[in-house]
């Protein structure tokens, strides 16, 4: 076996396609080792940052995750999406790998990014043939943004946002900004009144509006109602829309099929994240799909021991 094949066995930098609430069917590539973010959320699927970092370096071999790219072609994704367990432009790779995925198919290529480093113009630059691209913004105060995003301590509030303001005049592609809503805390109406006058400045193509769907970094880090997202929706931006809780996709087969064998297992024991990626061999983004699928269908409950998130399924 060459080298290549011994790397492409050991890990595996695409995953899916899997069901996405704003990207349909999304084949998602990982660019950085699990948990490397410049920002610490409170409200993170994944778990809290163990590498909090602003280095941007060469984290992938692009022509193993061009392979594997090209071997998931067939499953005809809607989107192949940089994003992962990480920030994707700490990746010093992006823009070859996109120039490269845009070589081989014409599929379209979104990036998902925290907007952290947008302030700095190599990382504007290296989006800028990407289709879409989908930074976030979870605070109009800086106050807030330290409170909720934890970044890290070279990235301020004001070069965050004048980061999001100058790749929206540069970038000629889709920008949608999403929006991180937490219950009590950028919810007030003075704080959804600092957000809108941030979002006008960037001045996006759609605003999503998101909560917690998911256990979060922090259990303290609650979920908006979805009355209440709707009603703020309205006051936020005029092209806004609430994603939170939309799983109309979950309904494919493939993904009724591996759901179901997340669900065998956790009726077997209880599992974390990590146990049930190295349990059947399926991505660690890819889990936290069928576990969201399924809390909300109550088949499965969490619970924390040793401050690790633990699932199984309802009843056991």
């Amino acid at each position: 076996m060459d080298a290549r094949n011994v790397e492409r066995e050991k890990h595996s930098y695409v995953f899916g396609p899997v069901p996405s609430r704003r990207l349909g069917r999304s084949l998602g590539v990982d660019l950085v080792p699990f948990k490397t973010c410049s920002y610490d959320c409170i409200y993170c699927q994944l778990g809290e940052t163990t590498n909090k970092t602003v280095e941007i370096k060469n984290s992938v071999p692009l022509d193993i995750v061009i392979d594997q790219i090209k071997a998931k072609l067939e499953f005809k994704p809607d989107y192949i999406t940089l994003s992962g367990s990480g920030e994707p432009t700490l990746c010093a790779h992006i823009s070859e790998l996109i120039s490269r995925i845009k070589s081989i198919t014409d599929v379209p290529v979104a990036v998902l990014t925290n907007g952290s480093l947008l302030w700095l113009p190599q990382v504007r630059k290296s989006l800028l043939m990407a289709d879409l691209v989908v930074p976030s913004l979870d605070a109009g105060s800086g106050e807030i943004f330290e409170y909720i995003n934890r970044p890290h301590k070279s990235i301020t509030f004001d070069n965050m946002l004048s980061g999001l303001i100058e790749f929206s005049k540069e970038f000629k592609g889709q920008l949608w900004l999403e929006v991180f809503l937490l219950a009590g805390v950028n919810t007030t109406e003075v704080q959804i009144s600092k957000l809108r006058e941030a979002i006008l400045a960037i001045s996006p193509d759609r605003v999503q509006i998101n909560t917690v769907t998911r256990p979060p970094a922090k259990e303290f880090a609650q979920k908006v109602p979805q009355s209440q997202l709707e009603e703020i929706a309205k006051k936020l931006y005029d092209k806004a829309e609430v994603i939170a809780d939309y799983r109309h996709v979950h309904n494919q087969s493939d993904f009724s099929v591996i759901c179901g064998d997340v669900l065998t297992l956790l009726k077997r024991r209880p599992c974390s994240v990590e146990d049930i990626s190295e349990g059947l061999g399926i991505h660690k983004n890819e889990v936290v799909k069928y576990i969201e699928e399924l809390l909300s269908k109550g088949d499965i409950e969490s619970r924390l021991q040793n401050k690790k998130t633990y699932y199984l399924a309802s009843n056991c």
